[in-house]
């Protein structure tokens, strides 16, 4: 029942004049995802990342084992899960894209979206190198013996004495006498051909790495440059076979001598850990990075949903998987290292590493040290790359749906689309051979520190939830969420969007900015400055926007737009306490708003 109690409700729509072969106009019309199925996937393969696997486990093994389940846990529930949601939602109820989506539900506030997307921008042109390193390795993987177990390589330095893992030193296990090497000459030299520092020249291209590098933007392209009609089908297999790939290699490592002395690495409970700050920010940081969150994808994802589908559900469901997924990927990955220190006899923390270390040095060597290591480095390899291309080409997929939200009527036309791909593609594959170079290792590692950083992330999180709580309104957008799922979600929710959510934020920002060191300290000035701008050009969006919609006049900034649906326009937009915080506010079309949609009334009796 609507509120004037007749059984009607107000839908609006599009409308475009009618033109042929269907096409508004000659404009196509906004797709959805065929069936739930094709949704669900595309969110996995976007949140199940390498994170899972090279940066969860490692901060469960360095912040107390079992016990950061708790910091986690609680920032997944009052911090992740809520926004996760949000965007979502917000989402599948404008059915746009990251950016036209807030500048329909609060236009003041429309520097969110840009935001996002700029931190976007920078995850399409340096995680796909990611891939590229993967790509090499894989094509590595096929010799006998794999080129990081030996030190006979042109690209060695020799064989030094020395601690195993810092040169192409001789390890000799006193039980077995069997003779290892390190892997790392293989990553510094032959993959990255390393310079010393960024204070250095990028120097020359690594032009195999960039041929790995082609390989996957081609691969990325044609996944998505039909739109959701290819990516609706190409992940059902990137986003399943990963997981086909992790469960064989847990059922190995499980069964390896050594074995469950790396999980008792991984999980033993150290309580003193909680009291530390730093394990807590950890937790923090590892929930935004890992959920995609104020990113714009899941806003663009949601888009593409029916708008009667259950979003909640499918949000608590898709953030339980993600963390199971983390908590299991940890135990296939300390299985095969405490193999690893077993066989060469040293103590784990030589051995454990964070980010791309643990994915390109200290996991492929355990690998080199089973029987048939080809396999388990191919099988190893091919996991990583359809990890990291479904939550590649989802990203590249999102630029695009917002992209083309923002500019429908040029972009939304036949061939049109493929172009904008093509387009995007090309732009951060030339971007993206800077990161192939001598000295990209370098630039990569400034990018991934400053660009999509939790300052930035944590940052953009608090103005999601306070323009959604306090500008448009909690309960509005409760009886929004209801409208499409039919029942509202659990009232903590409300809560952690109004109070728990952007405080939790703002003391993780405060606490990072006060602990953290100087950014220029180990970094040229000319890198300095590049640290700056990746982390303020996001930030900036959003106090911008805000200055221009107060220039222009705050009542008609903080106004919806008059083609979303409101069920109940005459109720306050926020209560607290039974007191009205919000009160209602009628939506009023904005220029050239009343020609392009209509209302259309349906009986629903």
């Amino acid at each position: 029942m609507g509120p004037t109690g007749r059984g009607q409700r107000k839908v609006w729509r599009h409308a475009f004049p009618q033109g042929q072969a269907g096409e508004p106009g000659g404009v196509k019309e906004r797709g959805k995802w065929a069936n739930k199925t094709e949704f669900l996937l595309s969110m996995a393969g976007e949140i199940i990342g390498l994170g899972n696997v090279w940066r969860f486990p490692y901060l469960c093994y360095k912040n107390g084992g079992g016990v950061f389940f708790i910091p986690y846990f609680v920032f997944l529930f009052f911090c992740g899960i809520p926004v996760f949601f949000l965007e979502t939602a917000l989402g599948q109820y404008t059915s746009e894209g990251g950016v036209t989506a807030w500048r329909k539900i609060c236009p003041m506030f429309e520097g969110i979206g840009f935001a996002s997307q700029i931190i976007l921008l920078y995850l399409n042109v340096y995680y796909i190198v990611v891939l590229a390193w993967a790509l090499f390795y894989l094509f590595n993987s096929f010799r006998n013996p794999l080129p990081w177990s030996t030190c006979s390589n042109p690209w060695n330095t020799g064989i030094v004495p020395h601690r195993w893992y810092h040169t192409c030193s001789v390890h000799i296990n006193k039980s077995t006498h069997r003779r290892f090497v390190n892997e790392e000459e293989f990553w510094d030299n032959r993959v990255l051909g390393r310079t010393l520092s960024l204070l250095e020249p990028l120097g020359n291209v690594r032009w195999d790495l960039a041929l790995c590098l082609l390989l996957a933007w081609v691969a990325c392209y044609f996944c998505i440059w039909k739109g959701i009609k290819t990516t609706g089908k190409v992940v059902y297999f990137t986003a399943t076979f990963p997981y086909l790939m992790l469960v064989i290699l847990f059922g190995r490592g499980v069964s390896l001598p050594g074995a469950w002395e790396g999980i008792k690495y991984y999980l033993f409970p150290d309580i003193s850990k909680l009291s530390s700050p730093d394990v807590w920010r950890d937790a923090g940081t590892q929930v935004f990075f890992s959920y995609a969150v104020c990113q714009g994808v899941l806003t663009a994802l949601g888009s593409y949903s029916r708008y009667n589908n259950d979003c909640f559900k499918d949000c608590v469901a898709l953030c339980l998987l993600n963390s199971g997924t983390s908590i299991f990927a940890g135990f296939a990955v300390f299985s095969v290292l405490g193999f690893m220190c077993y066989e060469l006899n040293v103590p784990m923390d030589e051995i454990v590493q964070s980010g791309p270390g643990l994915a390109f040095i200290a996991y492929p060597k355990a690998l080199s040290l089973l029987p048939v290591a080809q396999l388990w480095a191919v099988l190893f390899f091919l996991m990583v790359v359809f990890l990291g291309l479904d939550s590649q080409f989802v990203c590249v997929e999102s630029l695009a749906t917002t992209i083309t939200d923002m500019f429908p009527h040029v972009l939304r036309r036949r061939g049109r689309r493929e172009i904008l791909v093509l387009l995007i593609a090309v732009i951060c594959f030339l971007l993206g051979l800077s990161l192939v170079t001598e000295g990209g290792v370098h630039l990569f590692q400034l990018i991934d520190t400053y660009g999509p950083s939790g300052t930035s992330l944590l940052f953009i999180a608090c103005f999601e939830t306070t323009s959604i709580a306090w500008a448009y309104g909690a309960d509005r957008f409760y009886d929004n969420i209801k409208d499409m799922i039919g029942y509202y979600p659990f009232p903590v929710m409300k809560y952690c969007w109004l109070f728990v959510t952007p405080i939790i934020c703002a003391a993780t920002i405060i606490y990072n900015v006060a602990v953290s060191e100087p950014i220029g300290k180990h970094i040229s000035s000319g890198g300095l400055v590049f640290a700056v701008l990746l982390m303020l050009t996001p930030m900036i969006c959003i106090p911008l926007f805000i200055l221009v919609g107060l220039c222009k006049g705050p009542r008609s900034m903080i106004v919806p737009s008059s083609d979303l649906r409101q069920v109940f326009p005459l109720k306050p937009r926020l209560t607290l306490c039974k007191s009205i915080i919000l009160p209602a506010q009628r939506p009023t079309p904005r220029s050239g708003e009343d020609e392009k949609f209509k209302c259309i009334s349906t009986d629903t009796e």
